[in-house]
């Protein structure tokens, strides 16, 4: 499984006059570009003078240290890190409540985690009400030492299926607050660096990206003094990986009518933790990643269910306690690969936090009027065979009927999760797993639009068939 990248942009413009001159052409001078990682300790990185030339020193800068030892006690308690880890959790599941589909854009994929990182970072900068505001959407208003218990998890997270890279740019003239930049490099690893030219940005993106992302930028916003860009990158294997030799054709169904031709993946004895959830009407299965990462379904009973509105009542920790041991189960799960872009102004509006883009008090950042002018994000996911133990899945039974069935096979709400951390890295909702085919009428599939494994009586109408 591939979960490429998600990558959020957050652009602040001026709002009248501030500290930065633009020249008559609007060319910006040529400056060297710093490198997407350090090579070096974050020790060595936070040491490091790379502020860009005049940024302005702020003692009073409303910035959250945690420097005694009780301090960092509290800062990286588990407590601390549970919060954090639920308050992630429920912005995921608001955003998933009110991120609108389209037929162009049938599904949501979105990272909790990259909005929250993002969020965070403009909250250092954010003074009086407009960080309350900001904290008060994060759903940590009540949690000290929020952004140094942040960077505890994010230290843990990071590994080599997890990258998560951060970047600060800023236009030629600009003058950010030392406190600001300082703060955001040691806590975020976000790395400022003047901004050159639309083309610097697209290379940033499509290194941080492994190449997933080109051209995420077509012009720049108008005004712009300076941009925080975040991009997480998964690539992960799965802890028993699906043999391409048996993938074949099937159907996913969007709907009790409708439905469309996916390559799925089986496995006859796949490990994976299921339950039915009475109070979700739906099934939950956890599928095991190597290294601590699991991704778990969520797929209504009835295909009359809006599953976007499943996330409401959704609480994922819980369901990650009541889920038993992995099993041997017989898998059926539809092979893709989506993308999603969305600019998340009217869904932060509508959420509360229109102050963003109007008034917001941003003075830890700089001195003078900024706005928000847009907050981008765009993800894209694949679903397919690989994984880490090829050499020991040679030989499967597709036929053997003993063990219970999995059939994902209509539409389902998601979260790719950290297990340690109970972080959600990623969220979404699949209505249409392969929106580019065409849309076909039940039973227009022929044999196909059939179930392949033995049905356990358990398990009739959830698993295996199209929905009630």
């Amino acid at each position: 499984m591939d979960l490429r990248l998600t990558l959020l942009l957050i652009c602040l413009y001026s709002q009248g006059v501030t500290n930065a001159e633009v020249a008559e052409n609007d060319s910006i001078p040529l400056v060297p570009l710093i490198p997407l990682m350090p090579s070096h300790p974050r020790e060595k990185v936070e040491n490091e003078s790379a502020v860009p030339p005049g940024t302005t020193h702020t003692p009073e800068s409303p910035l959250i240290n945690g420097n005694s030892s009780e301090e960092k006690q509290v800062c990286m308690s588990v407590q601390a890190r549970e919060a954090i880890a639920a308050a992630i959790q429920k912005l995921g599941v608001q955003l998933l409540q009110n991120l609108e589909t389209t037929p162009e854009q049938p599904n949501v994929i979105i990272s909790p985690l990259s909005i929250s990182l993002a969020l965070s970072q403009l909250a250092l900068g954010a003074v009086n009400e407009t960080e309350k505001l900001l904290m008060h959407h994060l759903f940590v208003n009540t949690l000290s030492c929020y952004h140094e218990s942040l960077h505890s998890i994010l230290g843990k997270l990071r590994n080599s299926d997890l990258q998560i890279a951060t970047r600060i740019f800023l236009r030629q003239g600009f003058e950010p607050k030392q406190d600001f930049v300082h703060e955001s490099q040691r806590l975020y690893d976000s790395v400022p660096a003047v901004l050159e030219s639309l083309q610097q940005i697209n290379d940033w993106v499509e290194n941080a990206t492994k190449g997933k992302m080109t051209g995420f930028l077509s012009s720049l916003p108008p005004n712009l003094l300076l941009m925080l860009i975040n991009a997480v990158h998964f690539k992960g294997e799965w802890k028993a990986r699906f043999d391409p030799r048996f993938s074949s054709r099937g159907v996913f169904y969007l709907d009790d009518k409708h439905m469309v031709d996916v390559e799925v993946m089986e496995d006859a004895k796949h490990p994976l933790s299921l339950i039915t959830d009475n109070e979700l009407e739906a099934q939950v299965a956890r599928f095991p990643f190597q290294k601590s990462k699991s991704l778990l379904v969520v797929m209504p009973q009835s295909g009359q269910v809006n599953v976007s509105s499943l996330s409401a009542k959704m609480n994922i920790s819980d369901l990650y306690h009541r889920l038993p041991k992995e099993r041997a189960v017989q898998v059926k799960v539809p092979k893709f690969k989506l993308e999603y872009a969305q600019d998340l102004q009217e869904v932060f509006t509508k959420l509360g936090l229109g102050g963003m883009f109007s008034s917001p008090n941003l003075t830890g950042i700089a001195d003078g009027p900024l706005l928000v002018s847009s907050v981008m994000h765009k993800s894209c996911m694949e679903i397919n065979e690989e994984g880490a133990e090829a050499a020991a899945a040679t030989t499967v039974v597709i036929s053997r009927a003993s063990n219970p069935v999995f059939h994902l096979s209509q539409p389902f709400l998601f979260a790719l999760m950290d297990d340690m951390t109970q972080v959600p890295i990623f969220m979404g909702v699949i209505n249409n797993p392969n929106p580019g085919a065409p849309i076909l009428q039940r039973g227009e599939f022929g044999s196909k639009d059939k179930v392949v494994f033995p049905i356990d009586k358990n398990h009739v109408g959830s698993f295996g068939g199209p929905p009630k």
